[in-house]
């Protein structure tokens, strides 16, 4: 199944996206949030399709696209996923995934304008798959175990500020990760069953010129084994993200600029959409 989220900024409203439309879940749920997943949302959303229960939205196409889950309790993201990311980085391969955190109000919507934060020189891309996680997760016994708690998948950008994350940092990642926006994710979740997710192609664009192509296929830890990894540390809980990491072709990498007012991003994976953001200029509030 297809799902999203339309409205203004705050407002959004929960939808299906079906074959005949766009499909209103407002007589189900009010968001797609923890207790969509941990009440079985999927399948009571299937039920009433079924039985000609959920109304089309009108004017879909003409509504702001939000991100497809509501505001997680934790974003999650692995570094060095890829190997010739971890090699343009500086880096050796990890022998253990790298985690870091993302604060929740980074998170933004597929399209949404992208403020490039005061101070910045260095804001660079990342092309990603995210997992929203259904069910809670905690001290999993396998990777054979990990998907069992897998809402769906989306797209994600991880974007950075590499100025604040490695020359500021004082030894940890996040000052260059949690600027306000930082997190765009969608247009929409699709369910495990509708998706091949270590086999999608994922590609980024600066201005219409490619940045990023490779495949979830080349992860170093893949989406069963950072499930299992994370939840011997940490619990997941329903609708916490995880933004598994991202291939080569950033701005780090030294070969290209980073992003200025005016750049367009473009990142995009095989079925689960296409994202598009312009990146203006922090400007003080008066």
């Amino acid at each position: 199944m297809k799902f999203a989220r339309l409205g203004p900024l705050g407002a959004e409203a929960p939808v299906v996206i079906t074959e005949d439309g766009v499909r209103s879940l407002a007589g189900l749920t009010t968001d797609l949030d923890a207790g969509f997943w941990e009440a079985d949302g999927p399948a009571r959303v299937a039920a009433a399709l079924a039985a000609g229960e959920l109304p089309l939205v009108e004017n879909a196409d003409d509504l702001r696209i939000g991100a497809p889950l509501a505001r997680p309790g934790a974003i999650i993201c692995i570094g060095m996923n890829y190997a010739a990311h971890a090699a343009e980085s500086g880096a050796e391969p990890p022998s253990s995934p790298v985690i870091f955190f993302k604060a929740p109000n980074t998170l933004a919507g597929p399209n949404d304008a992208v403020t490039i934060p005061k101070g910045s020189t260095k804001t660079d891309w990342e092309v990603e798959l995210g997992v929203v996680i259904g069910k809670r997760a905690s001290y999993l016994d396998s990777p054979a175990d990990s998907l069992d708690h897998v809402a769906g998948f989306v797209v994600a950008n991880d974007l950075s500020e590499r100025a604040f994350q490695i020359e500021q940092s004082g030894g940890q990642w996040s000052k260059g990760k949690i600027a306000a926006g930082f997190s765009p994710v969608g247009p929409w979740l699709i369910t495990p069953d509708e998706v091949e997710h270590q086999k999608l192609s994922l590609r980024s664009f600066v201005n219409g010129e490619p940045r990023q192509d490779s495949s979830t296929a080349d992860q170093i830890f893949d989406v069963a084994t950072v499930i299992h990894h994370l939840s011997q540390y940490m619990v997941l809980d329903p609708g916490d993200l995880i933004m598994t990491g991202t291939p080569e072709g950033v701005a780090l990498s030294g070969r290209f600029p980073y992003l200025r007012p005016g750049d367009v991003v473009e990142v995009e994976i095989d079925g689960l959409g296409r994202q598009r953001q312009e990146y203006v200029a922090f400007e003080a509030a008066r």
